[in-house]
């Protein structure tokens, strides 16, 4: 079976490429959607090489960009879906940037907060808790977190 995501498939939905990778507009909603997928047939995420993370990360700053003048949107979301259970309907790793806008009905709501609900959580694992980072207690102050060593 032919990949839909491979070319030359592919080829007449392409609206930016480089090297290693191209990108798609998925025309869903919200408006300004996009898909940045490898050249080469990549099952997920995991199985890109160090070059086509550079080139996927070289396009979503252009599409940003593209989106930014065209739509305006409010604010992002960037993902990846993997396998079939975590959302991925056909095996091409492709990254998800999906615009985000003030006024939809779900606004503020991130990519996880459906994953976050208690009803979602499977019958065999435990009891949620309390994050340890929300619990709150008298304690000293923690140490501040490390300085980022990638601005020296």
């Amino acid at each position: 079976m032919e990949c839909p995501f491979c070319l030359p498939a592919i080829a007449r939905q392409i609206v930016r490429e480089n090297e290693f990778c191209y990108a798609i507009w998925t025309e869903e909603v919200p408006v300004g959607s996009a898909m940045v997928l490898p050249k080469a047939h990549r099952g997920t995420v995991f199985d890109l090489t160090a070059q086509e993370w550079a080139a996927t990360q070289h396009l979503l700053a252009e599409l940003r960009v593209m989106i930014g003048r065209a739509h305006r949107p409010d604010g992002w979301n960037v993902g990846w879906n993997v396998e079939p259970v975590g959302g991925q309907s056909i095996p091409h790793a492709h990254c998800h940037l999906v615009p985000r806008y003030r006024e939809e009905p779900l606004a503020g709501r991130g990519i996880r907060a459906w994953l976050k609900d208690p009803d979602n959580r499977p019958p065999q694992h435990a009891p949620l808790r309390t994050p340890s980072w929300r619990i709150t207690v008298d304690a000293p102050a923690a140490e501040p977190c490390a300085p980022d060593v990638r601005s020296r």
